[in-house]
Formats: structure tokens, sequence, C-alpha cells
């Protein structure tokens, strides 16, 4: 078996580092989770973890940001189908039930984000700019779905990506505590506003 190159094995062990942050941040929290933690764990030493993330918010950031990055993937999927609006809606929903409220990431995104507000301007900055590129996401999609069905969005698209992630982030904290709660409050207020939309087009 041919020996992996030194950048190949570079990027094995960050890769294995982030699996292993990913695993212990999703299951113990920001704060319980150390470096020394994720070295252990990962059988590496302390330096091999601080040569690949010099801190431990890097570190939580970039397990944020992947998983974040999965989550907009199979929303994309569920609205980009080939199917119809009603099958594109099922889909929606049912990726609202797997996920909003899921406790690991619903308590690490908050647990984080307070830690960020708290730290510094620099590190909120980061964690603001994801937001925003969630929220970027929720209107690219409500416009093309906009655009399959020829229907005019009651207000900017914007807007109510911005109203639809606020929703999904507090229904996800309620959930976390209380899991009988449906998820089905924000694949439904989507469905009204694309009713709505109808609606007004054919006056």
């Amino acid at each position: 078996m041919a020996r992996l190159t030194r950048a190949e094995s570079q990027a094995r062990t960050r890769e294995l580092l982030l699996a292993t942050a990913r695993r212990l941040f999703l299951r113990d929290g920001y704060h319980a989770t150390t470096m020394e933690k994720v070295a252990e764990a990962a059988g590496f030493s302390k330096g091999a973890v601080y040569s690949n993330f010099s801190t431990k918010d890097e570190l939580c950031h970039a397990v944020i940001e992947a998983v974040r990055a999965e989550h907009v993937q199979r929303i994309f999927e569920a609205f980009r189908g080939e199917g119809s609006g009603e099958e594109r809606l099922a889909a929606f929903t049912a990726w609202s039930e797997r996920t909003i409220g899921d406790p690991g990431w619903t308590l690490l995104e908050a647990e984080f984000a307070i830690h960020a507000a708290r730290r510094d301007p620099a590190l909120r900055d980061r964690v603001a700019r994801g937001g925003r590129a969630w929220s970027g996401a929720l209107r690219l999609l409500l416009e093309e779905e906009a655009r399959r069905r020829d229907l005019t969005l009651p207000l900017p698209a914007a807007e109510l990506a911005d109203a639809l992630l606020g929703l999904g982030i507090g229904l996800g904290l309620r959930r976390a505590v209380d899991p009988t709660l449906p998820a089905t409050a924000l694949p439904s207020l989507v469905r009204l506003l694309l009713d709505l939309s109808d609606r007004h087009e054919r006056k």
C-alpha cells in the first residue's frame, strides 16, 4: 500500500479531528468539550489539534459550518425535487420533523452563539455571517419555488427568509426542550405564504 504524502496525511488528520470534535461537541456541548478531550478521543497529541485549529472557537465554528452545510444541502434537495409542489413541501416537512429541535445541533448552535456574542466582535461577526448565509439560502429557495409556481411572494423574499429562519430557530429551541412539539409550524407557514401568493395572482 502506497504511503500517504505529507499533504494527504495532514488532510486525513484534519478530517479525523473534525469528525471527533463533531461527535464531542454535539454530545457534550461547547463548554464541556476541550481541545485536550478532542485530542485524546482522536488519538492525537494536543499539539496536533492546535496545528490544525488554533483555538477551540475555530474548531467549533468549523464543526457548526459543516453541519449547517449538510442541512442546507438537504433542504435544497427537498425543494429542488422534480415532483409536484405538494411533494416538495412534503419532503420539506419530513426534513423539519427530523431536524428542527435536534438536541445536539440546536443546543450547540445556541451555546456557541451566546459565547460568541459575549466574547469578541470578530467571533460574533463570523457567527452572524453564518446566519446570513442560512437566510440567503432560504431566500433563494423561496424565489425559486415562486418562479416554479409563477407566483409573486407577498413580501420580499429576503424578509420572508429572515422570518422563517427566526421561526425555525425559536421552534428548534422549544423542541430541544419539549420533543413532543410538532415541527409542522415552519412548513405550514411556507404553505400559507405560497397559498396567499396564489390567491393574489388569481384576483
